[in-house]
């Protein structure tokens, strides 16, 4: 069970550093206010809706109006750097990590007294039997 608690919390901790050192990118199409599509890995699909339609009136030949659809990439970034440098850490985060490191190495070290402060004690003198005057005995 053990062993099998250290393998799941390995993958894990792989898992964890490999999504945070991957950078990916996200596209995205709305139409006004309403998200229509969205992509991880290529270009998102489009309504139709986007394109500018020239009037074919021949007094006036002018662009109607903007379309109303928009598209949006957003862009995470790996983390290039996974080794942080202790110099980097505010005074404050210093002396947590070491009060912490501190108290986690003294949480698990025994006492080193095995003194024992009854030993020269004799146990107290029982004046009656209780179990026999109550008459109480296990069976």
């Amino acid at each position: 069970m053990k062993q099998l608690i250290h393998k799941l919390m390995a993958v894990f901790m792989a898992a964890v550093v490999l999504m945070t050192t991957m950078s990916f990118t996200v596209d995205m199409h709305y139409c006004g206010d309403t998200l229509v599509d969205f992509s991880f890995v290529r270009q998102v699909e489009t309504c139709g809706m986007e394109k500018e339609q020239v009037t074919t009136s021949c007094e006036k030949p002018m662009v109607s109006q903007k379309s109303c659809c928009s598209d949006e990439q957003m862009v995470k970034q790996g983390q290039d750097d996974l080794k942080t440098s202790f110099d980097t850490l505010s005074f404050e985060q210093q002396t947590f990590i070491a009060a912490f490191t501190y108290s986690y190495i003294k949480l698990f070290e025994g006492t080193a007294s095995t003194d024992v402060s009854y030993k020269d004690y004799p146990p107290p003198f029982v004046k009656r039997d209780v179990q026999v005057l109550h008459q109480t005995f296990l069976i």
